[in-house]
């Protein structure tokens, strides 16, 4: 430019080309061009790029690239695969590498795809499964663990499952809905969150969940395909909680319990100023609190009741892999269940609760057996004790005690068992019987008074101190001297 600028300033002192030329050695149709220029406005570069041998196969590249975004990310096409799509199907002559390399670009340019930056108003909220390994006892475990964020606050609530049900979110929001005191507005949802999903413009919810949206009233929204960025917010949350909640590697025994004390792990973030608003994050929630819709006056009961066949051995298979036992007498017919997200309901026919299993999920097959609705079987056929399943489930002591009776007194004691399980339950039965045992005392009537004592207070509690008797002392025996009261007592 200080050339240029040099030839117009000489032009302009009545300098011809001539001599500009003879003053500073350009040539001369450089000196005509530079002095008929009238645009030096600066131009953005431009990248000139050679013309590639694959160039011709652009567009075919591109559909197939931009096909490969609607399919798991393991399952696209690499560099190689799209060089031997091209030898097989459009005679390709070129190289392994000038693919490559124009594929490379390709890729970069269709992921420059920017997103707009969403603003959330007060009592909306996001929802999305994470997965992080718990401690249940001893055993080491994966579990999906349910996340609600709040985009207007940061704030961040969180329930632990088995499984990613529509059961579980249904159970992990109402007792965040409850725990917070009201219900966001608008809840959004990925498509794999056990609710429904998305097709097109088509959204189909499963029926428990809609059940209990209509319930507690608020609207859904679910995220566009591709589109993680409608709700990164959760997101985002849900791999904080992984880093600050679950690290170390948490450990349990009731993951109901579990998930209670869980949902006051929010308070310490909320503690923390908003990353970009600068106010505190619980004053921030207070707002999402103003718009949330109120609390039903009657909870929802989250279960899901069907129908299933038992099996020979009064055993139904839900999920398709897990057995849960009703009672043999079930054997071949018609048993109502519900399903719930930690439990499974055996029902009588009535509706009554027969038996509560723990839900089983995963892909391994599960026989789960509760033997106290086995009981009153196994009493009319008592030969069948050797090989039950409550003998080998039965403490030592109890079963040793059963199998040195003659058979007529082993039908008593399995009839005093399944007696004292329907009126105290299986546990407080089996643990009353084995005390009993211990007494040298196996009658109906010890073992229901320990049976109802461990049910009340615990076999080892000791019996509440009873009313004082001093002023009955004071009242009756006023005026007797030692002599006479030691007579009376």
């Amino acid at each position: 430019m200080s050339q240029i600028n040099c030839i117009r300033d000489l032009s302009k002192q009545g300098y011809d080309i001539s001599k500009i030329h003879t003053c500073t050695g350009v040539d001369r149709k450089t000196i005509r061009k530079y002095l008929e220029q009238d645009d030096f406005s600066p131009k953005p570069p431009v990248v000139k790029r050679r013309t590639s041998i694959v160039a011709p196969y652009i567009d075919v590249i591109t559909e197939w690239l931009e096909e490969d975004q609607k399919h798991w990310s393991k399952q696209r096409h690499t560099a190689k695969r799209i060089h031997e799509r091209l030898v097989e199907e459009y005679g390709f002559t070129g190289s392994y590498d000038s693919v490559q390399k124009f594929v490379q670009r390709i890729r970069t340019d269709i992921r420059t795809k920017g997103t707009q930056e969403l603003v959330w108003e007060p009592g909306c909220a996001q929802v999305d499964f994470g997965e992080a390994d718990f401690n249940e006892d001893t055993n080491c475990v994966r579990r999906k663990y349910l996340t609600v964020s709040f985009p207007y606050s940061n704030d961040g609530f969180n329930q632990v499952f088995r499984g990613e049900t529509a059961e579980c979110v249904c159970q992990g929001l109402q007792d965040i809905f409850h725990y917070i005191g009201g219900v966001p507005k608008l809840l959004i949802f990925d498509n794999a969150t056990g609710v429904g999903h998305r097709v097109m413009d088509t959204i189909t919810e499963t029926k428990l969940f809609s059940c209990f949206r209509a319930h507690y009233g608020f609207r859904i929204r679910f995220c566009n395909p591709h589109a993680g960025h409608e709700k990164g917010n959760v997101e985002n949350k849900v791999g904080t909680s992984r880093r600050n909640l679950f690290v170390p590697v948490p450990t349990y025994h009731d993951i109901e319990e579990f998930n209670r004390s869980l949902l006051d792990q929010h308070k310490k973030k909320a503690e923390e100023n908003h990353y970009k608003k600068g106010t505190e994050i619980a004053q921030l929630f207070e707002e999402d609190k103003k718009h949330f819709l109120p609390l039903p006056t009657k909870p929802f009961n989250v279960c899901r009741y069907e129908t299933y066949r038992a099996d020979g051995y009064g055993k139904v298979c839900v999920d398709g892999k897990h057995f849960y036992s009703t009672k043999p007498e079930n054997h071949n017919k018609n048993v109502i269940v519900g399903i719930r997200a930690h439990y499974i309901d055996v029902l009588e026919p009535n509706g009554d609760l027969l038996v509560r299993h723990m839900r089983q999920y995963g892909a391994t097959r599960t026989d789960i057996n509760d033997y106290s609705t086995s009981l009153e079987m196994l009493s009319k056929n008592i030969g069948a004790w050797s090989n039950s399943g409550f003998r080998k489930d039965a403490p030592q002591l109890i079963r040793d005690y059963i199998d040195s009776k003659p058979r007529s007194e082993q039908k008593s004691c399995i009839r005093l068992l399944n007696d004292l399980t329907k009126q105290y339950g299986y546990q407080a039965a089996v643990d009353a019987f084995e005390q009993a045992i211990r007494n040298n005392s196996v009658n109906r009537s010890d073992a229901a008074i320990l049976a109802a004592r461990i049910i009340g207070y615990g076999i080892d509690t000791p019996p509440e101190p009873g009313p004082s008797l001093e002023v009955y002392d004071q009242t009756f025996l006023n005026g007797m001297n030692k002599g006479e009261e030691a007579v009376r007592s």
